[in-house]
């Protein structure tokens, strides 16, 4: 079958695109990843605007990517961090694999800015692909993809 007969707005990928999609999203789940989860430190962390780390909050927490957790410092009103769900857990290779590709294309001359370890051993930590055999697979190696149960022709 010709990819070019199935609709596009059904691919997983797609629909990932809609939740994380721009550059903001992306930098606000990293963040998340990294220990930073309230809403000022996002703000200062990422020199974000407040009312564009309002809206991206909202969006992951409509689609259930993050949810709003509160707490309260003496004196203070309550407030809410940003904890990722499960869903936004699963995220986390897909982070790394842009930091991976960053660190190849488009590191300075002093390399990555950034290492991630295993915090039991400390080694480095990477993202593979595998077959469901457990062959490490290489992007370059003749991937195919062929329709899924979802697939539907373009209309």
């Amino acid at each position: 079958m010709d990819w070019r007969e199935l609709d596009s707005t059904q691919c997983s990928v797609a629909r990932t695109a809609d939740v994380i999609g721009d550059g903001w999203t992306v930098l606000v789940l990293r963040d998340l990843f990294n220990g930073v989860h309230r809403f000022d430190d996002l703000t200062a962390h990422l020199g974000i605007a407040r009312n564009v780390l309002t809206r991206r909050l909202a969006a992951l927490v409509e689609h259930g990517v993050i949810v709003k957790v509160p707490y309260q410092e003496p004196g203070r009103r309550e407030r809410h961090e940003y904890r990722l769900t499960r869903a936004g857990r699963d995220l986390l290779p897909v982070v790394l694999a842009m930091l991976a590709w960053g660190d190849a294309h488009r590191a300075g001359e002093d390399g990555p800015p950034m290492v991630v370890e295993h915090r039991e051993c400390g080694s480095p930590v990477h993202v593979e692909m595998r077959c469901a055999e457990g062959h490490l697979v290489e992007p370059s190696s003749g991937l195919r993809s062929v329709p899924g149960p979802g697939a539907r022709r373009a209309g």
